[in-house]
């Protein structure tokens, strides 16, 4: 069972950390100044944390939130074009009670499935510093120890990926050589199975290097592998 006190107090830390000052300073200012279309919103503007079963079998791990989706509305992969992309994925194979997200309180429930991102705050440009990667790391290290069921990890981008090697290796678990990002890669890694897939960004989706049914494929391997672990997969 996932460790539900510890994940709660782990939240409340991320919510409230203030750390990077350039991150900081642009997730606020974008949550002052908004676009057109949110004019009428309030914005989260802070950090934001992970969420799902916190009994999940499965993390998917992407970069950071973006500037108008969960920076807007405190749940990463919520209310933007990636999100949308994603949660019509997981829904079409179970992992999701519903294919659309919007809002932080819309009742979307994940199944055997958790959401987090390498960096906790939307950055400018959607492009961390190492500094400022490093200085979040710590976050998805004390995610995966807690969430205690995790054992296919989907990596969304080549950032993910290095965020879950990173913090695997920060947990014990090495493998060597470094396995490289790619689309569709699989590498196990002590009790997990890392799996890649492209960042379901709209660069990505608009120009068909990442299509419906190449994320499909991914999420369908993660079901497997809990499948063959378990012996039962009851979405």
């Amino acid at each position: 069972m996932g460790d539900r006190a510890g994940l709660a107090a782990l939240t409340e830390e991320i919510v409230a950390c203030r750390r990077c000052q350039r991150l900081v300073e642009w997730r606020e200012r974008v949550a002052r100044e908004k676009v057109a279309r949110f004019r009428d919103e309030t914005y989260w503007g802070r950090p934001v944390p992970g969420f799902g079963d916190p009994d999940a079998r499965i993390l998917l791990v992407g970069l950071a939130p973006a500037a108008h989706g969960g920076n807007r509305t405190g749940r990463v992969f919520t209310g933007d074009a990636s999100g949308d992309f994603l949660f019509r994925a997981l829904h079409a194979e179970g992992l999701a009670d519903r294919p659309v997200s919007r809002s932080v309180d819309d009742g979307l429930t994940l199944v055997d499935t958790y959401i987090a991102a390498a960096v906790r705050c939307a950055p400018p440009a959607n492009k961390p510093t190492i500094d400022e990667r490093d200085t979040c790391a710590p976050f998805l290290v004390r995610e995966i120890a807690l969430l205690t069921e995790i054992r296919v990890i989907v990596a969304l981008g080549a950032f993910g990926w290095d965020a879950a090697l990173r913090a695997l290796a920060s947990l014990g678990h090495v493998v060597r050589p470094r396995p490289v990002f790619g689309h569709g890669g699989e590498v196990v890694i002590g009790p997990y199975t890392l799996l890649g897939t492209y960042h379901p960004s709209q660069q990505n989706t608009f120009t068909g290097k990442l299509t419906a049914p190449m994320l499909a494929d991914v999420l369908l391997r993660a079901c497997q592998l809990v499948t063959e672990e378990s012996g039962s997969w009851t979405p």
